[in-house]
């Protein structure tokens, strides 16, 4: 609607509204209300009708547009079947570019598959022609020869992991040639450089006479020049020579047989120029005056080995990577070494150069691991190359050992000073009268006993070569002074080769020369007491016993090694074992032995065989000699009271008397008991131990004879049921007991025990709870041990 119409409209609505106010009837406002009613129906068509036309208006406009989307949408679905068109057609073509594009990369794959194929083919040729021409070996150490090489070894390997391959094998086989062709020309080229040295060398050498200096010029600075080149050509074999990763246990590789004509190319053309060199100082060294002497022509000898086997060593590790051929090597430079020496071993009689001998080898050559740790490879092993030397000489020494013990303590004759007890004993015996006490006095010391023997400690041999007649050091002249010839030989033999040979050598020697010692001193004991009286032998036996079985702990006790572990607390009285074997005087079995290697020196592994024989043999000597001391003080006492009589008076008269007889010889046998001991044994401890033994022997064959006496006294008063009438048997029978009844009665146990104790007065402190002997060693300090007991036994 317009605003004409609008203003229109709106005057028309005023003048209705003054027409209905002007209405003054109803008749008025009825033909009023009919006009309004007109008015505004018209109105209303009017409006209804603009709409409506407005409505026609859209409704046509909108057909236009469906008209016009149609056609639209017919563009729109012809677009969109073009587009699917075009999809589909560039799907396609992706699909067909994708297909090529795989199979040119699969082409590119196959072609670069054939060409690193084809890279392991293509070099035969021309490796071959290199080879194979006129001037192939001044090719030899330069870059292209080394990376020739390599190329040869990539390709083996390849025809080795490609075996599938057509004529893989045809081709390996010819590389193989190739490489073998390649490292012959290595070796050629190597050898003819050694020997053109060698050649050089020996010319100058031939041609002149020349100096220290100068020689050591010439054989060592001449073959440094070129050495580091041929290391690295040498190692181009050496790569190439060690046996694959899968190999078994001892495989040698392919080109090993190459690498060993290298070290003997080298080594023979070296012993060409050392040889003669070495020959001739060894035998100037042999013809000089001092030279006679064994050691000192080893140490002379031995020294200038060394020193050219260090230099050798030295000149090996710049021409060659690694020491494999070496020793071998070397092991020919000392060959003359042992054609002198080994000669003068054989023919050395005295016992001491052998063994200074195998000293010198073993503290100055042989290597220790224990104490220096693992060899090191990159320094010369001289015990390996100076083992035969030891060997020899501990073989040598085991038989000279093994001579000395046949001839000096199994076949010992004694002479009759040797036998000569007692006055052969280190002090005189003192005054009856003054030993009734085991007291100590103050000239009563301990006597020091010696040390362990060492080498050290012995003097050389004397003039007699075939003889074994050391002389001691002062330090342990006074222990073993007046000792038997066999124990200071044995103990002098034990010094001597203890730690010088393998320990289960030395086990049987020892168990040998304690064995045989052992039987002598029995031997000996038994002679003297032929001549001059069985205390005096078995004194004789038990002083040597002690003093061989003190001098073997302490032995022991010297040469313990910290990784092995020892019990302490009886080491004084147990020895260690010496395993007894068969076939001692074999020599087969000693080389057998000594071929099997194993000689080097360890310590005592134990001597239980020799042990529980000397230990048997000190229980005998000890019970022998108690018993019978007791059985000669107790000899009154009757031993068959049967015998005595039927009438009580009588024999209780005999058994009084008997008894007395007993007590007045103990009082006389106890100080001869007591300067016996001292005029055998230097110990205080040990004689008050045995005077106590002899005191419980006493005691014992008393109460034997004192039950024997109460039970026939027993007996004739009356029994009761089998058992002894205690009333009749004290009332029936006289017995002294202290204090009750008179002295010439028989004792009672208990009397008897008490003044035996009084008498004997045994000054042994803490015997109870110690019960051990004690052995003193060099420095006068107490090693204790298990001791006898009092009864005698062990």
């Amino acid at each position: 609607m317009t605003l004409e119409e609008g203003e229109i409209l709106n005057a028309e609505d005023d003048a209705t509204l003054a027409q209905l106010e002007s209405a003054e009837t109803e008749l008025e406002l009825f033909t009023l209300a009919g006009d309004i009613d007109e008015v505004l129906l018209d109105a209303s068509l009017d409006e209804y009708q603009q709409y409506l036309d407005q409505l026609d208006a859209a409704s046509a406009h909108l057909e236009t547009l469906l008209a016009s989307t149609a056609a639209t949408l017919d563009e729109l679905s012809s677009i969109s079947a073009s587009f699917k068109s075009v999809s589909a057609q560039t799907q396609s073509f992706q699909t067909q570019s994708a297909s090529i594009l795989d199979e040119q990369r699969k082409s590119e794959v196959v072609a670069q598959q054939i060409a690193e194929n084809l890279r392991y083919y293509e070099p035969l040729e021309q490796i071959t022609r290199r080879l194979n021409a006129p001037q192939a070996g001044s090719f030899v150490g330069t870059k292209d020869f080394s990376d020739m090489l390599v190329t040869l070894d990539e390709c083996l390997d390849y025809m080795q992991t490609h075996l599938s391959h057509k004529e893989a094998e045809t081709y390996r086989s010819r590389y193989r040639l190739l490489l073998t062709r390649a490292l012959t020309l290595v070796r050629n080229t190597f050898m003819a450089a050694v020997r053109e040295t060698t050649t050089e060398v020996a010319g100058r050498i031939a041609a002149k006479q020349l100096n220290d200096t100068t020689m050591s010029a010439l054989l060592y600075a001449k073959f440094r020049v070129g050495a580091a080149e041929m290391k690295e050509l040498g190692l181009e074999i050496q790569k190439r020579a060690n046996p694959p990763a899968d190999a078994e246990p001892g495989t040698e590789g392919e080109y090993q047989s190459l690498m060993n004509e290298l070290h003997s190319s080298f080594a023979a053309c070296r012993g060409r120029l050392i040889l003669p060199l070495v020959q001739k100082r060894l035998s100037e060294t042999a013809q000089i005056p001092s030279s006679k002497d064994l050691v000192q022509f080893a140490r002379a000898s031995i020294g200038y080995i060394r020193g050219i086997c260090l230099d050798e060593f030295e000149l090996w590790s710049e021409w060659f990577h690694g020491y494999r051929g070496l020793y071998d090597f070397l092991e020919s430079i000392c060959e003359p070494l042992y054609d002198h020496l080994r000669p003068r071993i054989i023919h050395e009689n005295k016992l001491s150069k052998l063994c200074s001998l195998v000293t010198l080898l073993q503290t100055r050559y042989l290597h220790d691991e224990e104490e220096d740790g693992p060899t090191d490879l990159n320094q010369l092993d001289f015990s390996a190359l100076i083992q035969p030397a030891l060997e020899d000489a501990q073989t040598r020494l085991v038989f000279r050992a093994l001579a000395i013990l046949r001839e000096d303590i199994e076949m010992f004759k004694p002479k009759p000073e040797d036998l000569d007890y007692p006055r052969l004993t280190s002090a005189p015996p003192m005054s009856a009268t003054v030993m009734l006490s085991g007291r100590r006095s103050s000239r009563d010391v301990l006597t020091p006993l010696p040390k362990t023997p060492t080498t050290n400690d012995l003097d050389d041999d004397s003039g007699e070569e075939g003889s074994f007649s050391w002389s001691l050091a002062s330090s342990r002249r006074s222990a073993l002074r007046h000792c038997y010839p066999t124990l200071s030989r044995s103990l002098r033999l034990l010094s001597r080769i203890y730690r010088l040979v393998n320990s289960s050598v030395f086990d049987d020697l020892a168990h040998q020369i304690v064995h045989q010692t052992t039987l002598s001193l029995v031997t000996a004991s038994q002679l003297i007491s032929t001549k001059s009286s069985p205390v005096d032998g078995r004194l004789f036996l038990l002083k040597h016993l002690l003093l061989l079985k003190s001098q073997i702990v302490a032995f022991d006790i010297e040469y313990v090694t910290p990784d092995v572990s020892f019990d302490f607390s009886g080491v004084a009285s147990t020895f260690w074992e010496i395993r007894e074997r068969g076939g001692l005087f074999n020599p087969s079995s000693w080389m057998k032995l000594f071929s099997s290697g194993g000689l080097l020196p360890r310590v005592v592994e134990n001597m239980l065989d020799a042990k529980v024989e000397l230990d048997g043999q000190l229980r005998t000597a000890i019970n022998e000699f108690t018993a019978g001391f007791a059985a000669d003080m107790c000899k009154d006492l009757p031993k068959d009271l049967e015998k005595l009589g039927p009438k009580k008076a009588e024999r209780e008269g005999v058994l009084a008397e008997a008894v007395e007889k007993t007590r007045t010889r103990i009082e006389k046998e106890i100080p001869i008991l007591r300067a016996k001991l001292e005029q055998y044994l230097d110990d205080h401890r040990t004689r008050e131990t045995l005077v106590a033994a002899v005191e419980d022997q006493v005691v014992q064959i008393y109460e034997v004879f004192f039950d024997a006496y109460t039970s026939q006294s027993a007996g004739m008063a009356g029994t009761r049921n089998g058992k002894v009438n205690g009333a009749a048997a004290t009332a029936a029978t006289p017995i002294s007991r202290k204090g009750k009844s008179p002295e010439n009665a028989v004792w009672d146990l208990d009397t008897f025990a008490e003044w035996a104790e009084g008498l004997f007065n045994v000054a042994l402190p803490n015997v109870e709870e110690e019960e051990e002997e004690v052995y003193v060693d060099g420095d006068g300090s107490h090693v204790a041990s298990r001791s006898f007991s009092r009864s005698g036994s062990l």
